[in-house]
């Protein structure tokens, strides 16, 4: 028998949007496999795509260390057990350091860079802190964004253009979240996945292959404009694309990278009441 928390049970209510005998169906299904459930919810029901999971607890900051001619920067997230600690002088100080050193060493292996100064920092905050990834962008023109709350941060590189526009373009990296500069550079099993839930949503059983593969198609070809860089609207200007600001100023988007802090970290976040709640109705 499928075994799950109750917590799992909220998760993934909150994630989906859909009631609990649902989600409960879901998470016996996948053998409390919460990312499973969710995909075959969207199989299933149509289901859009589900909020990130409310369980990612890393706190920390990104920051970016830049060169002075604006061809290379690199972007470090480094974490701490919570918020309080992240604002802390002496974190943000040695979170600066580290993105310095690597810049320096031009390194993206940050997990044991200033071990001494983590470790004295450790014992001073009472955290644990560790500088997690770091990603390192070179190129024609280098600029970067990092949001005012420090959690959130970006770097783009353009062949052409200017750093004024690199920043633009950064800034709307880091808000609207692409996947890849252009629908061309999409991996194909993304592509694969996608169409294996489109496929197998409601409105497509029973329809002859030719009506479901043009079905599917129109909805890929909007997946990849709506995740491509070069397609989606300007978040500053939705009227023209990011593509034709480049393409305007006589730029090309070469790269980008994005972090986030605490992504892809899940720390476990126990629901005692509503564990002992299900544990008392059998």
């Amino acid at each position: 028998m499928a075994s799950f928390s109750a917590a799992s049970v909220k998760e993934l209510r909150e994630r989906t949007g859909l009631g609990m005998m649902e989600c409960k169906k879901a998470l016996k299904e996948s053998d409390g496999d919460i990312d499973a459930a969710i995909e075959e919810l969207r199989k299933n029901s149509g289901l859009k795509a589900a909020k990130k999971a409310g369980r990612t607890a890393a706190e920390g900051i990104v920051v970016v260390k830049a060169s002075d001619d604006n061809k290379s920067a690199i972007i470090v997230e480094v974490n701490s057990e919570t918020d309080f600690a992240a604002k802390n002088e002496g974190f943000l100080a040695f979170a600066s350091n580290v993105a310095n050193a690597a810049f320096e060493a031009k390194s993206t292996d940050v997990a044991g860079l200033l071990d001494s100064d983590r470790e004295a920092l450790v014992q001073k905050i009472g955290e644990n802190i560790s500088p997690r990834r770091a990603e390192l962008a070179e190129g024609d023109v280098v600029a970067s964004y990092v949001h005012s709350n420090l959690r959130i941060g970006a770097l783009v590189v353009l062949k052409g253009g200017d750093v004024e526009l690199a920043k633009e373009i950064a800034m709307h990296v880091t808000a609207v979240n692409p996947r890849v500069v252009a629908q061309a550079d999409m991996p194909e099993e993304m592509v694969n996945a996608e169409k294996a839930i489109i496929k197998a949503q409601p409105d497509m059983a029973g329809k002859p292959d030719e009506i479901v593969e043009k079905m599917m198609g129109g909805r890929i070809n909007k997946f990849l404009k709506e995740h491509s860089l070069l397609d989606q609207p300007f978040v500053k200007d939705p009227e023209q694309t990011v593509g034709k600001l480049a393409k305007a100023a006589g730029a090309e988007i070469v790269s980008f990278v994005r972090l986030e802090v605490g992504e892809g970290i899940e720390v476990e976040e126990a629901d005692f009441a509503a564990e002992v709640a299900a544990q008392l109705k059998g």
